[in-house]
């Protein structure tokens, strides 16, 4: 047993505005995060938004006690409105909390409100996962609250090395650690294919996004008929949102309806079938942080090609996949079609799982977090993280 797992139990306290059963890397990270510390024996209480009205208020989830509080709406307005008003219910659990975690931009006004209550004040720890920071750090409005939200922090993770020095050019001197988001590697492994395989030979990718506009998936589908004149092949998208009528017109449009399989949402449960279910996974993303759908893929022995944006280029490369222009249907499809015809995928696969245990594994992830909690609670330096140890 390692010296931080003999130490005595945390009590720690999460905010984050989306979480599960709700969708997405953000929230995907952000629960396996919390259930890894509650394995550890530690007390992780989680506060989130009641952003479905069929969510319980309150629940306990693998170990993790979670609190939803109310959200009028899932835009700027709406999240900070979750933020003002989950206060009280921060306030409440963070009474005897060792440390407070701040889980993106909207998590920390209500953080940083729980742990400056009655007596010392609680310390905090905050993370920035998404583009929506990358988007506003230009912004005159937002610069100088980001400048003060990144100093108030005891300490700062950013989930791509481009975020991470973005903050740290907000406030200079403020250090910002970049970390990898992880992946519970013993749910995500190679299964049985869940879908059935194409006929004819015909060859498969998945591509696991949200269809939102910043995930680029327009431009998978306006490749679908330079890359259908290489390769026969089909693209099964997995998941749902606000650009899928005009995808679906696009794709009878182009004349490509029956080479994508628009498959909707579907719960963490079921991935790892419906990843192993395809040759190769794609991400045609236009921002991204470090995805934690690509790093599923590449758990599952699925090799990724990815467009050259954000913290995609620093897990993907050709030991485990490929990396393509962003919003470049033809680089896209030149990118795709090389691989399917020329690449060793079954190699690509298995190296793809070796990085993702070694390095990005749920358990290293956990690991660091306490380290980092640990440092903060004895009141010392925060070690450096492992990959700049000599």
């Amino acid at each position: 047993m390692s010296a931080t797992e003999a130490s005595r139990p945390l009590k720690l306290v999460m905010h984050c505005v989306y979480f599960p059963p709700e969708i997405g890397g953000l929230e995907s990270h952000v629960f396996h995060l919390c259930r890894a510390l509650a394995e550890r024996g530690h007390r992780v209480t989680m506060v989130t938004s009641r952003s479905k009205p069929e969510f319980p208020p309150h629940e306990v989830m693998d170990g993790v006690e979670v609190w939803r509080t109310w959200l009028p709406a899932r835009n700027t307005v709406g999240w900070a409105t979750h933020a003002f008003g989950s206060i009280p219910r921060m306030r409440s659990v963070t009474r005897d909390a060792d440390l407070v975690h701040a889980q993106d931009i909207a998590s920390i006004v209500p953080a940083r409100a729980a742990g400056a209550g009655e007596g010392a004040p609680i310390p905090l720890v905050t993370t920035y996962h998404t583009s929506h920071f990358l988007k506003r750090a230009d912004s005159p409005f937002w610069r100088p609250i980001f400048r003060r939200f990144i100093q108030a922090a005891r300490y700062n993770l950013a989930a791509s090395t481009e975020i991470a020095e973005v903050a740290e050019a907000i406030a200079p001197g403020t250090p910002v650690e970049p970390l990898t988001n992880g992946v519970d590697t013993g749910r995500f492994h190679r299964v049985d294919p869940v879908m059935p395989a194409p006929e004819g030979g015909r060859r498969r990718i998945v591509v696991p996004r949200r269809l939102f506009e910043k995930n680029g998936v327009e431009y998978l589908v306006r490749a679908m008929p330079l890359l259908a004149e290489q390769v026969d092949v089909e693209a099964v998208l997995v998941g749902d949102g606000p650009e899928r009528a005009r995808l679906e017109s696009l794709a009878a449009e182009l004349g490509v309806g029956d080479r994508v399989v628009f498959l909707g949402a579907r719960p963490n449960t079921e991935m790892p079938g419906l990843l192993s279910s395809g040759e190769l996974a794609v991400f045609p993303s236009l921002m991204e942080a470090t995805s934690v759908a690509a790093l599923e893929c590449m758990a599952c022995e699925v090799p990724v090609a990815a467009s050259c944006v954000g913290g995609l280029p620093e897990i993907v490369d050709d030991g485990v996949g490929a990396l393509f222009a962003p919003a470049d249907p033809a680089d896209l499809a030149r990118t795709v079609a090389r691989l399917l015809r020329e690449a060793d995928l079954g190699a690509l696969g298995s190296e793809a799982r070796r990085r993702v245990v070694d390095h990005w594994s749920n358990d290293r992830l956990a690991d660091r977090h306490l380290e980092i909690y640990r440092a903060i609670l004895e009141g010392r330096p925060v070690p450096a993280p492992p990959s700049s140890r000599t």
